[in-house]
């Protein structure tokens, strides 16, 4: 269990017996998008802690914006924390749950003078906030009695007003240095059907209060939330102070997540999503829970990431390569090895026998000791890799050449002798001789033989669909100085190879399921394309890794 400045705050706490020695977090989402992997710090942190203290945790959804929420992104919430391995503790909460609760708080703040309902639109009220140099203008409704703010609020509740028509604010400090605390909304008309409570209320309250009054009905020792929120921590204090005398609950920041080539605004993936330039949020290359795991990431691999990254107070931007690190170090331990020729160059061996199959022990995991073997079928006609051959090579290519030598894994060495071209020029084919005394890799001669190429059998390969995934965007930072983000897509994000061939054993992967393709990457099968009863291979991440000095710097950070 590494040490952190939050743990720091929590052991003091515990010592100190604050809160009875107990430890209970929340993790709330707003059920308006699905969650992605900035989300996952913020879920390993609060149910991390939680479990590490013995303590508790709440899931509860914030749905206090029902124009833009659905039971879509509750569902998919409660996926992505199950596949992240982690468990809410009880029921799944509900900010809505409280609705009558927060209502009759706000009557609260009316009866002792502390909220009034006010008139301006948004625009004016943007107008009389102020700056960050100049204070703001009180409301000239600020000073309605409590007699009328009261009976307007319940007009408000009662529907008699249109939407926009009138705020309740707090009556706080106009002249404050924090722009949060001038008279803020905590209660606006909105006239749009609430997923769980249909058109039973017209007014919702704001998230600045609803959440801390949220987290005081559940018990909450300690709010853990990113960084954004740390300016409207004085307003979080100021809500439960106005109205409780008993323990509260603290809240404490973090530094958000942000990773290059990608964007984490929920606002900006739905415009991805309903815009098509993806297909859907579970697009493999959207930074979506959702989406790492149809590409093929592993929960161990995000709870990885998360803890080479660590838990800071100072915001920063992370490399993607970290993330790829951390799902290359754990499919090279469980990712069973097979052969895949994405693509196909035919390969005719001339002196092997017309009729003859034969079969070769294949490692399914050298990394695995109890990985058991394989068999994998030989027979006159191969393929392999269009890019393992060249024509006229430079110096010290080892790979296939008219007249080089070069080994088949597993099976045999074989040689070029000719090249065989449509009458575009084009390579269709490669007439090769192969040396009997060689098989399993090996010659009697101990000759070195430095290349080793990937193939499979043509009686025996199956065809596939092969989706190779890059960066959605081809900057590190998308939409930096006023640029439109969407303008730099990367146009190579996705490149779609149809008749792709890999070895027999490979048409009966289950969806989801993780392969090292040998030489190519690490694959997993497709689980939308095995909805619709087909065969499709995602890349999830290449085999080069030349960024893990950047997780070893890490690592040597935390220590």
């Amino acid at each position: 269990m590494s040490s952190n400045f939050i743990r720091d705050i929590i052991d003091e706490d515990l010592k100190n017996n604050k809160n009875s020695g107990r430890v209970h977090t929340r993790f709330p989402p707003e059920p308006n998008g699905y969650l992605h992997i900035g989300h996952a710090k913020a879920i390993c942190i609060n149910f991390g802690i939680a479990k590490d203290y013995n303590g508790k945790c709440n899931l509860r959804m914030d749905d206090t914006n029902p124009s833009k929420e659905d039971v879509e992104y509750v569902e998919s919430i409660k996926e992505d924390i199950k596949w992240l391995g982690f468990e809410w503790t009880g029921p799944i909460y509900f900010a809505s749950d409280y609705y009558e609760k927060l209502y009759e708080y706000a009557e609260k703040l009316i009866q002792t003078g502390k909220a009034f309902v006010c008139d301006l639109s948004a625009d004016e009220m943007r107008a009389y906030r102020g700056t960050l140099t100049e204070p703001g203008k009180e409301s000239p409704f600020r000073n309605r009695s409590i007699e009328e703010n009261f009976s307007l609020f319940r007009k408000m509740r009662a529907g008699e007003f249109p939407d926009g028509a009138k705020t309740l604010r707090a009556k706080i400090d106009m002249t404050s240095p924090n722009i949060n605390m001038r008279d803020p909304v905590i209660y606006r008309i909105m006239r749009s059907t609430h997923h769980r409570t249909g058109d039973q209320w017209c007014i919702y309250p704001m998230y600045d209060y609803a959440h801390p009054l949220s987290d005081y009905f559940e018990g909450i020792t300690h709010s853990l939330c990113s960084l954004e929120f740390e300016d409207h921590r004085p307003l979080y204090n100021w809500v439960l102070e106005a109205l409780l005398s008993e323990k509260l609950p603290r809240q404490i920041e973090f530094a958000r997540l942000n990773i290059n080539y990608t964007v984490m605004s929920k606002r900006k993936l739905l415009e991805l999503v309903e815009k098509g330039y993806v297909d859907g949020w579970d697009d493999p290359r959207m930074p979506t829970l959702s989406g790492l795991r149809r590409r093929g990431y592993t929960p161990e691999s995000i709870r990885t990431f998360q803890e080479l990254i660590g838990v800071s107070k100072a915001n920063s931007i992370v490399d993607f390569s970290l993330l790829e690190f951390a799902i290359r170090e754990d499919l090279n331990k469980r990712a069973e090895r097979r052969m895949t020729v994405i693509k196909p160059l035919k390969v005719v061996i001339e002196n092997y026998p017309d009729n003859q199959i034969e079969w070769f022990e294949a490692e399914n995991n050298p990394e695995d000791p109890n990985s058991e073997k394989r068999k994998i079928p030989f027979s006159k006609v191969v393929y392999i890799e269009r890019d393992d051959f060249m024509e006229n090579p430079p110096k010290k290519y080892f790979r296939l050449s008219p007249g080089s030598e070069v080994r088949l894994k597993y099976a045999y060495y074989i040689t070029c002798k000719e090249v065989i071209k449509d009458n575009k020029g084009e390579i269709t084919e490669l007439r090769c001789i192969y040396d009997p005394q060689s098989r399993g890799g090996g010659t009697p001669d101990n000759r070195v033989v430095r290349g080793t190429l990937h193939w499979v059998s043509a009686l025996h390969a199956k065809k596939t669909e092969v989706r190779l995934y890059d960066h959605l965007f081809n900057v590190s930072n998308p939409g930096e100085n006023d640029k439109d983000y969407k303008d730099e897509l990367n146009p190579i994000s996705l490149v779609v190879l149809k008749d792709c061939l890999i070895e027999p054993s490979l048409a009966e992967a289950k969806p989801g399921q993780f392969y090292q393709f040998l030489r190519q990457g690490y694959f997993c099968a497709d689980s939308k394309a095995a909805k619709e009863g087909l065969l499709v291979f995602n890349r999830t991440v290449t085999l080069k890794d030349t960024w893990a000095k950047i997780a070893a710097s890490s690592r040597n950070k935390q220590s």
